[in-house]
């Protein structure tokens, strides 16, 4: 039996291999240039090349792309031939690292969520305020960066742009490593180190971009809820081992909570530098914003978005703090399940709206928030430790679940409501964007309540006004109507 080849032991060869060169199968070649500057021949098969064609010229482009900054030129996952022949093998390859880089990009987001309350034991004297400004401002940030996200992954490539989000994850982790160590570091300077963790909140809108273009209609729905779950367990992740990490003798190491991230971070850009792809198929289009923000739906569903994924941001960053100054006695190692909860109940939430419809999980979420939150507000009165963690993960499972049904009535409404495919898209952007500043307006509800009340009970009712309002929308928008008769 002769050894395997090279190509053959190749993990990044992902589709079959075929003797069709691409002159073979196409009517006319298009001049192309390598990364060495070689003339190189390329194909694009027309409409009347049979899906074996297509297929074929797919696993040409795989293995010369691969030697030649991996674009892939053809992709067409509508097909079937195409996408069994090896088009869901390169998209799944795609998928995993896309994850995996994003699911680092959440845990530096919510890195500072897990700091903050340790902040007084390294020797930092913080008030109330500052500290829910320091766990608000990289959600601040973070939200404001998903739309300009989103446009760099048609503008610089896939594969590229995965490389250059997770680089950039280095700035904050590093500069934390050296701020946490100088307890007289001005607020001004812990402030801006913080607002560098927001550049983890923009990957979750390139990532989920990204993916996006790989898949077809009929799967997307499940590459997407792995990637978005995949992503969010990371800030369960990163509240779960900083604890852990930062111990030592009688005190702590802040700096490990950046450092301990670097090598992950440095893993992720390497493997998405050798085997992801970028799609030389997508196109910027910025106007898919643009037409977005004439539609009301866009603004409204927006704000339906801010009651659960703001919900599900903003108390995971502010659950260890609000944890530590209320139940001082119990140890942070439990504040990640909050997260990790809340994570693993969004693709659910996406099932139950396919089966019952958008609306009626939707309302179910806002009622579950609001009955979460009374929960809270009994607790923080009897001291009642048990009562307020069961709350709290009522609450967060009611988020997760809320944001899957929001995020699948998105396309359903415009459909029903006679806008079109970009529409939709844009709108998703928007939505996530303007969702996660949630994650800033709760911790600085929390600053206010405890400014101006001297308690957080003040705050907790304005959150449960808030989900009543955004029921009533919810209900009288879409729940009448052609609305209600399609299921939205």
């Amino acid at each position: 039996m002769s050894a395997p080849t090279a190509q053959e032991n190749d993990p990044t060869t992902a589709v079959p291999q075929t003797t069709a060169t691409a002159t073979d199968l196409a009517p006319g070649p298009a001049l192309d240039t390598d990364l060495d500057g070689e003339a190189t021949t390329e194909t694009a098969p027309s409409h009347a090349l049979d899906a074996a064609r297509a297929a074929g010229i797919s696993a040409e482009a795989e293995r010369k792309h691969h030697r030649t900054g991996r674009w892939i030129r053809y992709w067409d996952p509508e097909d079937s031939t195409f996408w069994n022949d090896g088009g869901r093998r390169i998209a799944r390859r795609n998928l995993y690292i896309s994850i995996f880089a994003e699911f680092l990009g959440f845990c530096v987001w919510a890195i500072w969520s897990i700091v903050v309350p340790q902040l007084p034991a390294a020797g930092f004297a913080l008030t109330a305020d500052q500290m829910f400004w320091l766990i608000g401002t990289p959600a601040l940030i973070g939200a404001t960066l998903r739309i300009p996200y989103t446009l760099a992954v048609p503008l610089f490539g896939g594969r590229n742009w995965t490389v250059i989000s997770a680089a950039l994850l280095l700035v904050p982790t590093i500069a934390l490593a050296f701020a946490v160590q100088n307890p007289d570091l001005s607020f001004g300077a812990l402030l801006a180190v913080a607002a560098l963790a927001g550049l983890g909140g923009g990957n979750f809108a390139s990532s989920m971009a990204n993916i996006s273009f790989f898949y077809p209609e009929r799967e997307k729905g499940a590459a997407l809820g792995m990637n978005a779950a995949g992503g969010n367990i990371g800030t369960a992740a990163v509240q779960f081992v900083v604890p852990l990490v930062i111990l030592t003798g009688a005190g702590v190491a802040l700096e490990r909570a950046g450092l301990v991230f670097i090598p992950f971070i440095v893993l992720a850009m390497f493997l998405a530098w050798r085997f992801m792809d970028n799609l030389g198929t997508v196109k910027t289009d910025p106007r898919q914003f643009l037409i977005a923000t004439r539609s009301r739906h866009t603004w409204l569903i927006s704000f339906l978005y801010i009651g659960t994924f703001g919900s599900f941001v903003g108390f995971a960053g502010a659950f260890p703090t609000l944890m530590k100054g209320q139940f001082p006695e119990v140890t942070l190692s439990l504040a990640f399940a909050g997260a990790l909860v809340g994570s693993l109940s969004r693709p659910v939430g996406g099932m139950l709206a396919d089966r019952l419809g958008g609306v009626v999980i939707s309302l179910l979420s806002y009622l579950a928030m609001g009955i979460g939150t009374l929960g809270v507000i009994w607790s923080l009165g009897a001291h009642h430790f048990g009562m307020f963690f069961g709350s709290f993960m009522f609450l967060f499972i009611a988020s997760g679940i809320g944001n899957g049904s929001i995020y699948r009535m998105i396309p359903a409404v415009f459909r029903v409501s006679g806008g079109t495919s970009k529409m939709a898209a844009g709108c998703i952007g928007i939505a996530g964007a303007v969702g996660a500043f949630g994650g800033f307006l709760i911790p600085r509800g929390f600053a206010v309540s405890t400014d101006l009340a001297g308690s957080l009970v003040p705050a907790f009712w304005v959150f449960i006004g808030a989900y009543a309002a955004m029921a009533v929308v919810c209900a009288v928008v879409y729940g009448r109507g052609e609305m209600r008769a399609a299921k939205v």
